[in-house]
């Protein structure tokens, strides 16, 4: 049965992908929601991690944006539930799937509803956002994205306190392998000046048979239209740059110029998967901005400039690994 649902899961990269999996592994979600007004910002990341020896354990992992303070729960394995024919994931008492959240713990409860989901195009030999990658058995991480943006619905109860979220703006993504990139900038953000308009990227240093190198992967959502940059649709990286203060970076591909300035904030530490188990530490800021151009190419002609607020962005390892400077804006 299980390699039949590793096929299943293969072009469904929001599922669960651990089938047949008992050690140096991880799977976990990573669902964002902001409050209306933008007062309160929350990470919930659900999921199962097996080390090298083969101990597991499910977690649920959760960021308090605004606060600055992080929280990881652990259960035992056996409380992590997947589906093999759609996208539901359990821990515990809790469900995941890519429409709600209905949370069941001491510290957090309630139910949250997604309404309009964009979910990243998948083809039949492109799945999502890894496209032909997702193929490539010997990724240390693979990533997906589950909803680029959506508003939500629903009323979370908080160390006691409700908290309506409900206006609010919600992201769903995933990541599953063995360990996150040694070197890695991440970004994300749904909070620009009207609703409806979303912007992530990543850049690390993807590892590759004896050799490694810099993998991106970047997607504007404006106007109903997602603007894709990625490795492996001819876009070119021709800035990859990061201080204490901000990142940079410029892509380009047959068609369009991406710029992005991203401004740095104080950031929160989380547990992040080295060879299956949670044992790294990373730094993640839920209340950063992200500076966003798109230009046509041709013309020259801008046409998106906007600032994403409450902006997710993390900035992790050898990042001189991944510096691309040749290259400058204009």
């Amino acid at each position: 049965m299980h390699p039949i649902n590793q096929i299943k899961a293969l072009f469904h990269p929001e599922r669960y992908h651990g089938w047949g999996r008992s050690k140096r592994y991880f799977e976990g979600w990573y669902y964002k929601f902001v409050s209306a007004g933008g007062k309160e910002a929350f990470a919930f990341i659900p999921g199962i991690a097996m080390d090298e020896q083969g101990n597991q354990h499910a977690f649920i992992q959760v960021l308090d944006g605004k606060v600055q303070t992080a929280e990881y729960i652990q259960f035992p394995a056996e409380a992590f539930t997947a589906t093999s024919g759609s996208f539901t994931v359990g821990v515990d008492r809790s469900k995941f799937t890519r429409h709600s959240m209905q949370l069941t713990l001491n510290d957090y409860s309630g139910t949250l509803q997604f309404k309009n989901t964009v979910p990243w195009p998948s083809k039949w030999n492109s799945p999502g956002i890894m496209g032909p990658y997702t193929f490539v058995p010997f990724m240390e991480c693979y990533h997906g994205i589950v909803s680029m943006d959506h508003e939500l619905e629903g009323t979370l109860t908080i160390h006691g306190r409700p908290v309506d979220f409900s206006g609010g703006r919600g992201y769903i993504e995933k990541d599953w392998g063995h360990s996150f990139p040694s070197a890695y900038f991440w970004m994300q953000s749904n909070h620009f000046s009207r609703p409806g308009i979303s912007f992530k990227a990543s850049v690390a240093k993807i590892p590759w048979l004896r050799s490694s190198f810099v993998g991106f992967i970047a997607g504007l959502y404006v106007n109903g239209k997602l603007f894709q940059f990625t490795t492996y649709n001819g876009t070119k990286l021709l800035r990859s740059l990061a201080d204490k203060q901000q990142v940079e970076l410029l892509m380009e591909n047959k068609k369009y110029r991406l710029e992005v300035v991203a401004h740095r904030h104080l950031a929160t530490e989380l547990a992040s998967p080295i060879a299956g188990f949670m044992d790294g530490r990373i730094s993640e800021s839920m209340t950063s901005e992200l500076d966003i151009t798109l230009r046509d190419k041709k013309s020259e002609k801008v046409l998106f400039h906007d600032t994403g607020r409450n902006a997710a962005l993390e900035v992790a390892g050898e990042i001189s690994e991944i510096l691309v400077k040749e290259f400058v804006f204009r």
